[in-house]
C-alpha cells in the first residue's frame, strides 16, 4: 500500500535530529567514506545491519516513490543540502555519470533534499539528471537517517542537512552508512568501495 506523502516508517532504525558521527566509532567495512573535518560529532547514527527507515516521498514530477517498492535490489540513497548549488550539482552529476555502471551492478540511486518538487524538476532538467530526486520538505526522512541536525561549519554552529549517503541491501538493511561526506570525490570513493572500479 502506498503511504501518504512524506510518510515515514522507522522500523527498528534510530532516528532523531542530532547530527551523526563524522568518523566511525570503529573503522571497518561499511563505515569508511570521504569525510569533512568540520562536521560536528554526535553519538547517534545508523550503522550497517540496521533496518533502513522506509519512506514515501514525492519526486520532481509529483509522483510518489517508496523505498519499499525497491525491495529486492540494492539502493544508494544520498542526502544533499540544496539543489542547484555548486557542491550539490557536482555530486549529482557524478552520480549521473556513474549511473550506467551502478545500474549494471544492480544499484538504484535516489537523491533526497528539502527542495520542492518544482525546484527538483529544474535541477533535473538543467543538468540532465537521470535518477529520481525526492522532496523531503518537512525533513522527516532526513532526520530518520540522521542526515539533518546541528553541525559545525567553518567555526560556526548551524542546523541543516548533513551530506550523507547510505547503501541499502536487497533485504532492506543498511550495508554502508557515510555521514558528513564531501561533495567532490565521494561518488568515486563509493564506487571503489562497492568494487565497481579498481
Amino acid at each position: 500500500m502506498i503511504a501518504k506523502k512524506n510518510s515515514f516508517r522507522p522500523g527498528a532504525g534510530p532516528g532523531g535530529s542530532a547530527e551523526h558521527a563524522v568518523m566511525p566509532a570503529a573503522a571497518g567495512p561499511g563505515t569508511v567514506g570521504t569525510y569533512r573535518r568540520d562536521v560536528h560529532v554526535s553519538d547517534v547514527r545508523l550503522e550497517p545491519g540496521d533496518p533502513a527507515p522506509d519512506f514515501t516521498l514525492p519526486d520532481a514530477d509529483g509522483g510518489q516513490v517508496s523505498l519499499s517498492s525497491l525491495r529486492g535490489q540494492r539502493v544508494i540513497i544520498y542526502f544533499y543540502p540544496a539543489a542547484m548549488t555548486p557542491g550539490c550539482t557536482k555530486q549529482a552529476c557524478d552520480f549521473r555519470d556513474s549511473k550506467t555502471d551502478l545500474s549494471d551492478a544492480g544499484f538504484a540511486v535516489l537523491g533526497i533534499s528539502p527542495d520542492s518538487p518544482a525546484k527538483l524538476a529544474k535541477f533535473r532538467d538543467r543538468d540532465g539528471l537521470t535518477f529520481p530526486l525526492l522532496s523531503d520538505s518537512d525533513r522527516t526522512v532526513l532526520k530518520a537517517y540522521g542526515a539533518y541536525g546541528e553541525k559545525m561549519l567553518y567555526g560556526k554552529k548551524s542546523v541543516g542537512v548533513i551530506r550523507s549517503t547510505f547503501v541499502v541491501g536487497a533485504d532492506g538493511a543498511i550495508e554502508h552508512a557515510y555521514y558528513g561526506v564531501k561533495a567532490t570525490g565521494h561518488v568515486a570513493r563509493l564506487r571503489k568501495e562497492l568494487g565497481l572500479i579498481s
